[in-house]
C-alpha cells in the first residue's frame, strides 16, 4: 500500500491524499474566488488518468537499472511549458531532439537511454516574488500557465486554468504516443529525423558516426533474425514539479497495482498526471505539504540538490521518501552552478551513499538552474561553458567518489531559440533578441543541445576507450 514513515516516538503518521493540508506550504497559490476553485478541483476528480500504473511502474523498473549503473537518464523539456506549445510542431521537435540525443548517448555510453519529457504537464514555476513591475506597474508575477497568463490583463488567478491544464497535457501526450506509434523513433531510418538543423560539419559527422553504429547494429540484428519491434518505437515518459498540490491531490488515485499476482491484489496510490515528478529546490523543506504529499505516491520522485541543501536533509528525505529503500525510486537532481559544484556535491555524495541507501538513488545533474545570469541588457540567460563545465566536473566527481552520475536534466527546446550564449554557433550578446521566446528562463537550442549530448558521449567513449572497458 502507501509508503509509511516512521516518527522519532515510533509512531507511522497516516497519509492520505489531502493530508498536506495541514502541514505549512510554501509557493501556494491563494485563489480569491474559493467556489471557483472548488469546482474545477471536483472536474479533475471525475476525469480519467492522463497515465496508467502499468506505465508509472516501467518507468520505475528502468530508473532501477540506472540507479545500478545499467542505464543512463535523459531528461529534458522546457522550463515553463505554454498551453500554446500543445500543437503538432512543438510537440514533434521536442520529441525528435530527445531522441537525437538519445541516440548519440546510446553510441558514447554504450547504455541503454531512459527518455523523460519535461512536456505534457510542466505548466507551474517557482516564482521568488508574487508581484513584479512591468512598464512600471505592479502586477502579480507570471506563474506558469496552470496559474495565470503571461499578458498583463491575464495575471489574476483563474481555477478554470487547472482543467485547461489537464486537457492541454492529455492532448500532448496524447500526440507524443500516436507520434512514437507511427514511427517517428523508428532506429532504422534515423536520417529521416530532420538534420537540417545541424550544419557544423564536424558537429554532423560526429552525428552521422553514431548513426551508422546504430544502422550497422541493427542490420546485424536482422542478419542472425534477432531484430525485434524495439527497433521501431521507444519510451517517452512525462514529467513535470509537482508544485501546485491543488492540481496534484485529485490526479492522486488508489489504483490496482498491475505488477501484483490476481492471488494477492494489491492497490496504492499513484498521481495519475504524469510518469515522474519532482521536489523543487523551494519546496523540499521535510515538515511541510510538498514532502507530506510526495511520501504517500507511488510514482518514481526527483528532489532537487542546491547549495543551500544541508546533507543531513539530505538523508532525512530519503528516509521519508523512501522509507524501504527501493533502488531507482528517487532521484536526485543536482544543480549548484559551475562556481561551486567542486566544493559541494562530494560532500553530498558522501552522505548518501555512505548510509544505508548506497547504490539506491539516481544521481541526476541539472547544469542549468544553478548557471542562470543576467547580462548588461538585463536578459536572463545562460553560457554554454558554465553549462558543460558544471557537468564535466560533476562527470569527474563522481568517478572520484566511486558513484555513478545516472542522468542529465535539461531545459531545451527543439526551436532555433537564441537565450543561452555559446556553443558551436558561438552566440553573443547581441544575438539573443533575435529569438528569445521563453517568458521564464533560458533554454538550450537544439543545436546546443545535440552538441552538450555529443560532449558527454565523448567523456564515455573516451573513458571506455581508456579503460578498455564500458564506462
Amino acid at each position: 500500500m502507501t509508503q509509511t514513515t516512521t516518527t522519532s516516538n515510533g509512531q507511522v503518521p497516516e497519509w492520505t491524499p489531502d493530508s498536506w493540508r495541514s502541514k505549512p506550504i510554501k509557493q501556494c497559490p491563494d485563489y480569491p474566488d474559493k467556489a471557483a476553485l472548488a469546482k474545477s478541483v471536483a472536474s479533475l476528480k471525475r476525469l480519467p488518468p492522463i497515465v496508467h500504473p502499468r506505465e508509472i511502474l516501467e518507468l520505475k523498473k528502468h530508473l532501477r537499472d540506472v540507479a545500478q549503473g545499467k542505464a543512463f537518464l535523459l531528461q529534458g523539456g522546457d522550463c515553463a511549458e505554454l498551453f500554446d506549445y500543445c500543437e503538432q510542431n512543438a510537440i514533434e521537435s521536442k520529441i525528435k531532439l530527445l531522441l537525437q540525443m538519445s541516440l548519440v548517448l546510446l553510441w558514447g555510453a554504450n547504455k541503454r537511454v531512459v527518455r523523460i519529457g519535461r512536456m505534457a504537464g510542466q505548466y507551474a514555476k517557482p516564482r521568488s516574488s508574487p508581484m513584479e513591475t512591468v512598464n512600471g506597474r505592479q502586477v502579480p508575477s507570471f506563474r506558469g500557465d496552470i496559474l495565470n497568463g503571461f499578458p498583463v490583463d491575464e495575471r489574476e488567478l483563474d481555477p478554470d486554468r487547472l482543467v485547461k491544464a489537464y486537457h492541454h497535457s492529455s492532448a500532448t501526450l496524447n500526440y507524443i504516443r500516436a507520434a512514437i506509434s507511427s514511427g517517428i523513433a523508428d532506429l532504422s531510418k534515423p536520417l529521416d529525423w530532420g538534420l537540417g538543423h545541424v550544419r557544423d560539419p564536424e558537429l554532423k559527422a560526429k552525428y552521422e558516426k553514431a548513426v551508422e553504429f546504430l544502422k550497422d547494429m541493427r542490420s546485424f540484428m536482422h542478419t542472425i533474425g534477432a531484430e525485434n519491434e524495439k527497433f521501431h518505437t521507444v519510451d517517452l515518459f512525462t514529467s513535470h514539479e509537482g508544485l501546485l498540490l491543488e492540481y496534484e491531490q485529485p490526479l492522486t488515485r488508489l489504483l490496482d497495482d498491475p505488477t501484483a499476482p490476481p492471488s494477492e491484489p494489491r492497490k496504492d496510490y499513484y498521481n495519475t498526471s504524469a510518469h515522474f515528478l519532482w521536489i523543487g529546490d523551494r519546496t523540499r523543506q521535510l515538515d511541510h505539504a510538498h514532502v507530506e504529499y510526495f511520501r504517500g505516491i507511488a510514482n518514481p520522485l526527483g528532489v532537487k540538490v542546491g547549495p543551500t541543501t544541508p546533507a543531513s536533509d539530505l538523508l532525512a528525505l530519503l528516509r521519508t521518501l523512501n522509507p524501504t529503500r527501493e533502488p531507482g525510486k528517487i532521484t536526485l537532481i543536482t544543480r549548484y552552478g559551475a562556481d561551486k559544484v567542486a566544493s559541494l556535491l562530494p560532500t553530498h555524495i558522501r552522505a548518501v551513499e555512505d548510509s544505508e541507501y548506497a547504490r539506491t538513488v539516481v544521481w541526476q545533474c541539472d547544469p542549468m538552474h544553478g548557471n542562470t545570469q543576467s547580462v548588461s541588457c538585463g536578459i536572463k540567460t545562460r553560457r554554454f561553458t558554465d553549462i558543460f563545465s558544471e557537468l564535466q566536473q560533476t562527470l569527474r566527481i563522481h568517478k572520484e567518489q566511486g558513484s555513478y552520475l545516472g542522468g542529465v536534466h535539461l531545459e531545451l527546446t527543439g526551436d532555433p531559440v537564441t537565450e543561452c550564449l555559446g556553443g558551436s554557433e558561438g552566440l553573443g550578446e547581441d544575438d539573443l533578441s533575435t529569438n528569445y521566446t521563453s517568458f521564464c528562463d533560458p533554454r538550450l537550442n537544439e543545436k546546443q543541445a545535440l552538441e552538450l549530448a555529443f560532449l558527454i558521449a565523448d567523456h564515455y567513449r573516451t573513458e571506455r576507450n581508456g579503460n578498455g572497458h564500458s564506462a
